[in-house]
């Protein structure tokens, strides 16, 4: 890395005084550590650190967010990824993300043609080019495509009808959001994909952008141009349709929940308080609260890349210190609002043999109505 690039994720500001590693989710379980690294790239720029540690990382920002000088390290870490990439030093599944991304517009080594495949027996609309509508819902990669992050994406699709919201979706033409893309080092293809998707965009009318996953809100919010004030997470649109008396929520559900904050909802975005006005209006019982909330709340380990690389370590992952966690607090349902950290925190349930008492489940598949209900009414 070069002056340059140490100069401009403010680097060189380092103090060494070792928060960002002490805050490190995964510098428990495996030998990355922030602070080292940073340590030997200022004093010896031209010797590297092993590629496994950088990849490690899970670009949670924590790091960042607890650095008394502000330094760029999330940004420094792609950085440092990004010179592997260009040199094809890269996880061989990771690679095959990227590639599959290039050729499918999804990192899961499925077909375009199938993306719509979730909607099943759901009414959604898919909007024409020129057509317009309120509120254009981006379903997400993992939404698409996964069996169980499926369900998300159709019971928020039930939620959006009852409150008779006009909305649709891009259908097969939808593509990835470049999120994880850039967190992996590959800038020339995130830079392709925020081109193809603002042109796509331009294609449409619409008032809103609804995203599902905190890590595509995320990259439209904050990295793609003329967006940002389009852009709403699904939790905030929901407080705003029930605020408006167009979404009623009932609290009859009486499980035990706990709510995990997704990384990018929010140490990255502040969004802590909409995810938790939802349960607690559906939930008869008080919701529960890790001792490690909000800005100090335990990464699943699924971003920057990590729902494809593996690293070696001996100790447990930390979904399944999280997932333990909550069956500790007694909680029946790990209640979040991410794909990834469903997905996670879901194998870490099987891991941990807690099959049999704890749920993981999306909040919008927590408040989705079931068979029967009244329209206007969950």
């Amino acid at each position: 890395m070069s002056a340059g690039d140490l100069e401009k994720h403010d680097v060189l500001s380092c103090i060494q005084c070792g928060r960002c590693t002490a805050g490190c989710p995964v510098s428990i379980r495996t030998t990355f550590n922030i602070r080292g690294t940073i340590n030997l790239n200022l004093r010896e720029r031209k010797k590297w650190i092993q590629p496994q540690d950088i990849w490690s990382c899970t670009t949670c920002h924590t790091c960042a967010s607890r650095c008394p000088k502000g330094v760029g390290i999330v940004d420094y870490i792609m950085g440092l990824r990004s010179y592997q990439v260009e040199r094809g030093k890269i996880d061989p599944a990771a690679r095959d993300a990227l590639e599959s991304i290039l050729k499918h517009g999804n990192p899961w080594g499925r077909v375009r043609e199938k993306r719509s495949d979730w909607i099943g027996e759901n009414k959604v609309r898919i909007l024409q080019e020129g057509e317009s509508t309120e509120v254009l819902l981006f379903v997400g990669c993992t939404p698409a495509y996964d069996p169980k992050a499926q369900k998300s994406a159709q019971a928020l699709s039930r939620i959006l009808a009852i409150a008779g919201v006009d909305f649709a979706i891009m259908g097969n033409s939808e593509t990835c959001c470049g999120n994880e893309v850039k967190r992996m080092g590959e800038l020339g293809l995130f830079e392709m994909l925020v081109e193809d998707n603002t042109n796509l965009f331009s294609k449409y009318k619409f008032n809103k952008l609804v995203t599902i996953s905190p890590h595509c809100y995320n990259t439209f919010k904050n990295e793609y141009p003329n967006l940002g004030d389009k852009v709403i997470h699904y939790t905030q649109f929901l407080v705003e349709l029930s605020e408006k008396g167009k979404l009623k929520l009932s609290n009859d559900n009486e499980a035990k929940a706990i709510f995990h904050d997704p990384c990018f909802l929010g140490k990255q975005n502040l969004i802590y308080e909409e995810p938790r006005t939802l349960l607690k209006a559906v939930l008869k019982e008080e919701l529960l609260e890790f001792d490690r909330n909000r800005e100090r709340s335990q990464c699943c380990e699924g971003g920057g890349g990590r729902m494809w690389i593996e690293v070696d370590s001996d100790k447990p992952r930390t979904a399944e210190e999280r997932v333990r966690d909550a069956h500790y607090y007694g909680a029946e349902i790990l209640a979040t609002s991410c794909p990834f950290c469903l997905l996670t925190l879901s194998d870490a349930v099987k891991t941990a043999g807690l099959e049999d008492k704890l749920q993981v489940k999306d909040i919008c598949s927590i408040i989705s109505p079931g068979e029967g209900e009244k329209d206007g009414q969950t």
